[in-house]
């Protein structure tokens, strides 16, 4: 089709029924147009390639799976390990085979708003998910590392389909029953993880707000948990309250 020929309404019409992999070279071509709205056109259609292309280096661990014989891959991820009060939450997911949702990466890299959105999206496109919370008690008698493993190893048994293979962020892994491949900044590297971060920090973050209804001299809806000034302050001026984590140095001193 030369587009060349084609009305502006045309083209758009056009472009919006093109398959993905065909942005760039439809893109190379529009450039080349002499109307203003046809090249403003392309620019979109370049940033559209630009995702895909930075979506598709997210799935590098799952293509690798995929090609070893694993269909069914789940991403695990947990939020709330660093702060000094409420729950910590991990999630896991399996997300449909060449499910490229854009704008998905690591939930800390993403505004409030857009974690909200993308969390909706990551739900519709999921072959199953799971969330799971531990709090504060549990935190507090078998620390916060054990229970980070509790939590991933609950939402993982909570999947249904069963995941042949689980993804996890970071260095270490839980015991999971079924294999599993640890993977460094996952939540930037791998398009499972990354939807597993932004479903327990989404998570996590709802719950903190419903704690600071509760507890409002600590500023929860803001600070999550976190060690911010406020909190701190809120901590100097009123101790401890009882969704604190106890065992933290931050926290102890002021028990007393």
């Amino acid at each position: 089709m030369e587009l060349e020929r084609m009305s502006v309404s045309e083209i758009k019409a056009y472009v919006d029924a093109l398959p993905e992999e065909d942005y760039e070279e439809t893109a190379a071509a529009l450039r080349l147009d002499g109307r203003k709205a046809v090249r403003d056109i392309a620019r979109e259609l370049e940033r559209k390639a630009r995702e895909r292309s930075r979506l598709l280096g997210m799935t590098y661990y799952e293509r690798t799976l995929a090609q070893r014989g694993y269909l069914l891959i789940a991403g695990v991820d947990e939020a709330g390990r660093g702060p000094l009060a409420g729950p910590v939450c991990a999630a896991a997911v399996i997300l449909r085979p060449g499910a490229l949702i854009p704008g998905l990466n690591d939930s800390k890299q993403l505004s409030a708003k857009r974690r909200n959105e993308l969390f909706d999206r990551i739900i519709r496109e999921a072959v199953a998910y799971s969330v799971t919370l531990v709090g504060v008690h549990t935190i507090n008698k078998v620390n916060i590392v054990q229970a980070s493993y509790r939590a991933m190893l609950s939402a993982v048994s909570k999947l249904s389909p069963e995941p042949e293979v689980v993804l996890v962020d970071g260095k270490s892994s839980p015991p999971f029953r079924i294999p599993s491949v640890c993977v460094v900044k996952g939540d930037s590297k791998s398009l499972s993880i990354a939807a597993a971060s932004i479903l327990a920090k989404v998570t996590r973050d709802r719950y903190m707000e419903r704690y600071a209804s509760w507890y409002p001299a600590y500023g929860f809806e803001r600070n999550k948990g976190y060690g911010t000034k406020e909190h701190l302050g809120a901590l100097l001026a009123h101790g401890v309250c009882p969704i604190h984590r106890e065992a933290f140095v931050h926290i102890s001193p002021m028990q007393v």
